[in-house]
């Protein structure tokens, strides 16, 4: 299944592969990368459990606008410590995320890629079908992994809705 419209990139309507995400829902299944203490890891909705969580979904670290995000919730994730999970994914290669989340000091979210086989692009209904690259959103899953916040920014180049995802992830901690 593809949603043909679901967002738009400049300007352009663009398709997203799979089902959208509702808030209610189970988190759909996904398998991320990460290099972390000089080994890959991987990363499946199970290991986020008992602890509320905020997937902040990217393009490309190597945006502008990419950049911003996960800037701006490092910065706001910072007083939650580790009473959280937070994840910037993108399908960036873990080697370019942690070059980039080195130099600009990010250590309040973790980055995560589906550059393997992007199940979570797949499973989430992110995937840009015309451009093979996540579109922009966020997602906020209580400690059992349910979804109770979900936004797909609708233009691509656009911010997400910083205070929105917040306040959902606050009333959980």
């Amino acid at each position: 299944m593809s949603r043909t419209g679901a967002v738009t990139f400049k300007g352009n309507p663009m398709t997203l592969a799979g089902q959208a995400v509702q808030v209610g829902q189970a988190a759909p299944d996904f398998t991320l990368h990460r290099f972390e203490a000089g080994a890959m890891k991987t990363i499946k909705p199970a290991d986020l459990r008992g602890k509320p969580t905020i997937l902040s979904v990217v393009p490309s670290l190597d945006t502008p606008v990419c950049q911003t995000q996960t800037k701006r919730f490092n910065e706001e994730l910072g007083a939650l410590g580790d009473r959280i999970n937070a994840l910037t994914i993108s399908l960036d290669l873990p080697f370019a995320q942690n070059r980039f989340c080195g130099a600009e000091n990010i250590q309040n979210i973790k980055s995560a890629s589906d550059y393997q086989d992007r199940s979570f692009g797949n499973h989430w209904g992110m995937l840009i079908e015309e451009l093979k690259i996540l579109a922009r959103g966020t997602f906020v899953l209580d400690k059992d992994g349910k979804v109770v916040h979900a936004e797909v920014v609708k233009e691509v180049t656009s911010e997400p809705d910083y205070p929105q995802a917040m306040a959902a992830l606050k009333k959980l901690v």
